[in-house]
């Protein structure tokens, strides 16, 4: 098949969504399927080719202000661009309604080829004036994703804020991991993790004062260690600095080495309560990790050894001796079988790529 990818960003763009698309395709190559990913690129002024791992990559030029919206340039070039890149596919796959890039591509495939979407979508924006924009998005988004041909979620609770809020059902395909994930054991040391983006809704905070409850309550020896950036990152070191625990904030990590990190903390946590499905949860679930997620995405896990959903709103108190149990009685526990990317990928050709629809 010729298979179209379109996303906000593309490898080595670090980001979840952009780490989705790169896997999938890659795999797809490998099978034999001629794959195109046109992308959003702020940092050029023109379109520009590339090949990487047997994808061919397009990189369009975007506004991106504050790392968001990735607004396409030049759009009328776009329009025609995608028109005549699209005779030939046999699917094209659009990824994320957050941004205008994959929307603005949408608007312009939906009729000539067969379409997939997969929105990531978590219900609301991040900040007060996202989420005033999201009242008037959502209604333009909701035509547009009733008019392809499948919509796919990442999870059960995706879809059905998919079918609440758009009026449409969707296909769920979770999120894979690496091949070779599997084969990493959990060897914890003495800190727990936090890996992502660097934004106040992702309650690293709450994390620390776990930490720092673990250790004053229970009597523990554990330090913080944070991966990612972002614009909270200053505020957050502000705040750990008057927490009195031993902490670190670290840029972002290439693959293998955030998984040795990884495969070493005691305990993995992201309690933000706004997701689709974050892929670190699924790392650490795959090596064994225990971790801590939050209500309501947090959900999509349950089940899973190793695991503890909690409610922010819960008091510090209750979280805290949860947490600790979890650590005592996680080594006695299996860990959890999660698919991987080669399995995922070939439920999209079976599901999503050719199913009739």
């Amino acid at each position: 098949m010729r298979i179209i990818h379109v996303a906000p960003r593309y490898h080595p763009r670090i980001g979840g969504v952009e780490y989705v698309v790169k896997s999938v395709a890659e795999r797809l190559a490998k099978m034999g399927h001629t794959v195109t990913v046109i992308a959003g690129e702020p940092n050029t002024d023109k379109p520009h080719e590339e090949e990487i791992n047997g994808v061919e990559v397009i990189r369009w030029p975007t506004w991106s202000p504050g790392n968001a919206y990735h607004i396409p340039r030049q759009r009328s070039k776009l329009r025609e661009f995608l028109t005549d890149l699209v005779k030939d596919a046999d699917v094209v796959h659009v990824h994320n309604i957050h941004t205008i890039f994959s929307i603005y591509a949408l608007e312009t495939v939906k009729n000539n080829v067969r379409v997939v979407m997969t929105p990531y979508y978590h219900g609301t924006g991040h900040t007060l004036a996202r989420k005033i924009l999201w009242s008037y998005w959502r209604s333009h988004v909701r035509k547009l994703l009733n008019a392809v041909n499948i919509v796919h979620t990442v999870s059960k609770l995706e879809a059905s804020l998919v079918r609440r809020d758009f009026a449409c059902d969707a296909v769920v395909i979770e999120n894979g991991v690496e091949e070779n994930i599997r084969n990493v054991k959990w060897e914890p040391e003495d800190y727990v993790m936090y890996s992502g983006r660097i934004e106040k809704y992702k309650n690293i905070h709450l994390l620390a004062e776990i930490v720092k409850a673990l250790n004053e309550e229970y009597g523990l020896n554990l330090r913080l260690r944070v991966f990612g950036n972002g614009p909270y990152r200053d505020s957050l070191t502000k705040i750990l600095e008057r927490m009195n625990i031993v902490f670190e904030i670290n840029d972002f990590m290439p693959f293998e080495k955030y998984v040795h990190a990884l495969s070493h903390a005691v305990i993995f946590g992201l309690l933000s309560r706004m997701e689709s499905y974050p892929q670190s949860i699924n790392e650490a679930n795959a090596i064994g990790v225990p971790v801590i997620v939050a209500k309501p995405w947090g959900s999509n896990f349950e089940g899973r050894k190793r695991t503890l959903i909690i409610d922010t709103r819960w008091d510090l108190e209750t979280i805290t001796e949860k947490t600790y149990e979890l650590i005592k009685k996680a080594p006695a526990e299996e860990p959890n079988k999660v698919p991987t990317w080669t399995e995922v990928t070939n439920e999209y050709i079976n599901k999503l790529y050719t199913k009739k629809q």
